[in-house]
């Protein structure tokens, strides 16, 4: 007996003609379409440029700033010390990372219960990237329509130029920001001078190209799919709204029924809404969404819907604010911006603030109270303890001492906890500024004068000058 195995089947986009019998394969993906962005002028569209020059003008400038004799902002990851303006940081002080980043996670979520989006709309690297190199696009290739007419056309010499121009500035805009980057990491100057000498290191060239093309395929290319389909937070952000967050909103009482009239025309009398149903807040979408389909994911916030929204009220003579920042509460009930503000503010807000406050304040107090020196004791773990001719029981220790201050330092080392112990000799040692220093000592007790065991020690490291002092526990071994 045979079994007859049925065929593989496939979904078929549309009904095939009478009498074919061939399958028609679907992508189980939809393609993308590009999406070209219209400009916008409004409140919104202004704040976005302003953040863009906030954070790039701080990003680019600030490497080149010296604080005394270096970089004022330095990550020396092979010194292992991390220069910030007056502030010096150590691998020990990862507790003051941890408190920054705790600091930065609860400001996203007090940002998205009060208005959504923020961070994303206005002062993300993508956002701003995206900005830029939109701009870039628009002053090469010309306004939208400009540029649909440039891609839908045949590859002639004009469009060859433009598109070959326009990648030409990306990629050199890309480059600067790759090398900007690396600048926070290896000098800056020197990096400059090893560009131009043609001496810089491997890793250095790799890096600047890495964070070049990451720069130039994410705000060139990719644009909208990161924040759609590749960023965590739109898809988590929903956890963080309630009815009282600030969102960009349709008012869809005022809008609709949608549709195209005159200016003159009494759209009362058509039955109409104020909504003329021209599009253009698509257009202008750098994620390409239609804001009157209510709240979507995909939204970033960015306000651009709202600025040429308002610009259509103003030349038909409609109220402004029919595509505005208004919480879900306030539409559904007629609040007035009082009342939405109100709520707005509400406990939850209050809540974040007041904790995130507290943080803020612990973490600068912590800092400026925090010792400008620090220790770390290591044994030497080639002998644990050594009989020497003087008849004196001796063991190793290696010390880091770590100066945190822009200045030369000198520390004096003690160290206590057992009858008789005592540094042969006696240890003074000078560390330059933001610099450490290992230094090798030996402790050492009369011989019998402790019982064979581990026993608890401490060495004191006291500065010269100020007299603060930090303790470091150790064990010194006396062997059976």
């Amino acid at each position: 007996m045979t079994q007859e195995v049925p065929s593989r089947k496939t979904i078929p986009i549309a009904a095939a003609p009478s009498g074919a019998d061939d399958d028609v394969m679907v992508s189980l993906y939809q393609a993308s379409q590009k999406i070209y962005p219209r400009s916008v002028e409004g409140v919104f569209a202004s704040w976005r440029w302003v953040f863009v020059w906030i954070t790039q003008l701080a990003f680019y400038l600030t490497p080149w700033f010296d604080w005394g004799s270096r970089q004022a902002v330095l990550f020396d990851l092979g010194a292992r010390r991390f220069y910030i303006f007056g502030l010096v940081l150590y691998p020990q002080d990862f507790i003051y990372l941890t408190g920054l980043l705790v600091i930065s996670a609860l400001s996203l979520f007090l940002f998205t219960a009060v208005a959504g989006r923020l961070w994303c709309g206005y002062a993300c690297p993508q956002t701003v990237y995206t900005e830029i190199f939109l701009w870039i696009e628009r002053k090469i290739e010309g306004d939208r329509s400009a540029r649909m007419r440039l891609d839908e056309g045949h590859m002639g010499l004009e469009k060859l130029v433009k598109k070959w121009y326009k990648h030409i500035v990306w990629i050199g805009f890309s480059i600067w920001t790759g090398f900007t980057f690396v600048g926070y990491f290896t000098p800056i100057k020197e990096l400059g001078m090893g560009f131009f000498h043609t001496t810089l290191s491997h890793w250095e060239i790799f890096w600047v190209l890495f964070y070049g093309f990451a720069t130039y395929g994410n705000a060139g290319f990719m644009r909208e799919q990161i924040c759609k389909y590749m960023c965590p937070y739109a898809r988590f952000q929903s956890a963080m709204f309630d009815h009282d967050t600030l969102i960009v909103t349709y008012d869809a009482e005022r809008g609709e029924p949608r549709g195209a009239r005159s200016k003159k025309a009494d759209y009362k009398s058509l039955n109409l809404g104020e909504c003329v149903d021209c599009t253009l807040c698509v257009q202008v979408c750098p994620t390409g969404i239609d804001i009157r389909n209510g709240l979507q994911y995909e939204c970033i916030g960015c306000g651009a819907c709202a600025d040429v929204c308002d610009t259509v009220m103003d030349k038909l003579g409609y109220p402004r604010g029919l595509v505005r920042y208004a919480t879900q509460n306030a539409l559904l009930n007629h609040w007035g911006k009082p009342q939405m503000w109100k709520r707005v503010l509400r406990p939850r807000v209050q809540i974040y603030t007041a904790i995130l406050l507290a943080l803020i304040v612990g973490l600068g107090v912590a800092l400026y109270l925090r010792d400008p020196f620090k220790v770390d004791v290591v044994r030497d773990r080639a002998s644990l303890a050594r009989l020497t001719e003087e008849g004196t029981l001796e063991n190793i220790f290696r010390l880091q001492i770590m100066n945190a201050a822009e200045a030369e330092q000198f520390y004096r080392i003690e160290v206590s906890g057992l009858p008789g112990l005592r540094l042969q000799p006696d240890a003074e040692v000078d560390v330059g500024p933001a610099q450490s220093r290992w230094v090798v000592v030996r402790a050492e007790i009369p011989y019998g004068s402790s019982p064979a065991g581990s026993h608890k020690i401490s060495f004191t490291v006291r500065e010269r000058e100020s007299q603060r002092e930090v303790h470091e526990k150790s064990v010194f071994i006396v062997p059976r």
